[in-house]
């Protein structure tokens, strides 16, 4: 086996497919807008929910960690039921068949979206797998999130809870 492959491999065999993620603030420049399709055809804007709390997540149904916060995502929706919260989950550059499979098995209430061409993760300078952004209700990204969260956890939940509106 040539040196470089060889490293390679004993590199990619030490690394955790994913870092524990942690809700972090966000101190980036304002990622750009978008239009992407849902699995229906209908377009969504992220202009279209000015007002509300948007957890944007970058995902693919070859990621583990990503499969694996997905109940948690949801869990979370549940519990902001009622309030101006919504998330969009982008899907990266998978064909639409592959993605409706998977949401066969693994249901869930969120607005699925796709990136086909991997044009808007591009765009959002994303590197890993899953990418998640808290947009507060000013259309302003607030946190980020690398790697799979337990977005259900009540520290994450209190701190997106502190991003809607009052009165």
């Amino acid at each position: 086996m040539p040196y470089a492959l060889l490293a390679a491999v004993l590199l990619l065999a030490g690394a955790p497919s994913t870092p524990a993620a942690e809700l972090k603030s966000w101190s980036g420049k304002q990622p750009a807008a978008f239009e992407l399709k849902d699995l229906s055809g209908r377009t969504h804007r992220l202009a279209d929910y000015r007002g509300k709390v948007v957890l944007v997540n970058f995902w693919a149904t070859w990621c583990e960690p990503c499969r694996d916060e997905m109940p948690s995502i949801e869990r979370l929706k549940e519990r902001f039921a009622g309030r101006p919260f919504t998330v969009l989950a982008i899907n990266v550059d998978e064909p639409e068949s592959r993605v409706r499979r998977f949401l066969s098995s693994m249901p869930v209430s969120f607005v699925v979206l796709l990136d086909h061409e991997r044009r808007l993760t591009r765009a959002w300078n994303v590197r890993l797998l899953p990418a998640s952004y808290v947009i507060a209700s000013d259309g302003m990204v607030r946190f980020t999130a690398l790697g799979e969260l337990d977005w259900s956890a009540p520290d994450v939940a209190a701190r997106i809870a502190r991003l809607f509106p009052r009165g």
